[in-house]
């Protein structure tokens, strides 16, 4: 049973901002190598450790995109498969595929209709553009860049396993700083009025997301833990204040010792612990806080709802017609009005 207050969801996508905020608080955790990186770097930056820990500390930083792009793609694959968009590449002014689907071609055309283009917008230059309606910030490390990252030299050899050939030697060799496992990127994922059917199209694009950052066929495995899903009626608690205050309490409590990772379930109980007491202090309407049994009723029924094909399909048809929906009253529409 999908326990979320399925009245305080809007009917449609509206035209203007009406302040339904929902938004899902996780924990992000490395489960491999992962590289989140610019110019050949990890990203990082110099912040406090804490709000009662005040030292500066360098942690690591997780940009918008580096979250935001691996779930959107996992949600136009779904889309893809189960036959809600095309698998064409675009061609020209060419707007649907030969199976009549739209082309929807990430970062080249956008078929500006379906629930990626609607949820998490899109940019055409002068033919237009749609502001996203999931907020997503830089995350940073719980712990710090010291004992977060690891270099590790890299090499490319021959097909007989040496680094030789013709008495020459490659140069095929490179040293890549990774950010090490168990690594957690305290976040919260942000939707802004957005109908039930969208935004458990993009929760379900989160928890079904497994791999972030570069070279992502080898490194990068990610997972996603929920803490608390929350509906308010205006934005919540940054990603920094979130990862400062939960750093704070473990270090309460004792449980981070370096160089040694943090225990994510510990990190999960007390994020669970903090989040009503950071709602407090946001001053925020809070209509909804699933969290501890009402939210794994929430995960229970998005991850069968994932695993049955057609209830799968019915949700990507549901979130597919709101989004059309939208698309007809407002995009089209002012489409039709610069002609």
């Amino acid at each position: 049973m999908n326990p979320l207050f399925s009245d305080w969801f809007l009917s449609e996508v509206p035209g203007k901002p009406m302040g339904r905020y929902a938004h899902i608080v996780l924990l992000r955790v490395t489960d491999s190598y992962a590289l989140f990186q610019t110019d050949g770097e990890l990203n990082t930056a110099r912040v406090k450790a804490g709000v009662v820990h005040g030292d500066t500390v360098t942690r690591l930083a997780m940009f918008k995109r580096k979250q935001s792009t691996p779930e959107r793609l996992v949600g136009r694959e779904l889309l893809r498969r189960y036959g809600f968009l095309s698998g064409e590449e675009a061609a020209g002014k060419k707007l649907l595929g030969e199976d009549g689907r739209p082309i929807c071609d990430y970062n080249v055309q956008f078929c500006t209709q379906c629930p990626d283009c609607i949820a998490y917008g899109f940019a055409i230059g002068d033919a237009g553009s749609e502001k996203s309606k999931v907020i997503t910030d830089t995350a940073f490390s719980l712990t710090t860049y010291d004992h977060s990252h690891q270099a590790f030299t890299l090499n490319a050899p021959y097909e007989d396993g040496t680094m030789t050939r013709h008495g020459e030697v490659t140069s095929r060799i490179n040293e890549q700083d990774h950010v090490q496992p168990q690594v957690i990127f305290p976040a919260v994922v942000t939707t802004r009025d957005l109908t039930q059917n969208l935004f458990l199209y993009v929760l379900t694009n989160v928890l079904r997301a497994r791999r972030y950052g570069a070279q992502t066929t080898r490194t990068g495995r990610l997972q996603n833990r929920v803490v608390a899903v929350v509906l308010t009626d205006g934005e919540v608690f940054s990603n920094l204040f979130f990862t400062q205050r939960l750093y704070d309490a473990l270090m309460a409590t004792g449980a981070i010792n370096p160089p040694d990772p943090v225990d994510a379930d510990a990190a999960s109980r007390a994020a669970q612990s903090l989040v009503p007491e950071l709602l407090r202090e946001d001053r925020v309407t809070v209509s909804q806080l699933l969290i501890g049994k009402e939210l794994e009723e929430l995960l229970a029924s998005v991850a069968g709802q994932s695993a049955d094909e057609e209830r799968l399909r019915a949700l990507l048809e549901g979130a597919f017609r709101d989004s059309s929906a939208y698309h007809q009253a407002w995009i089209a529409k002012e489409a039709k009005a610069r002609k």
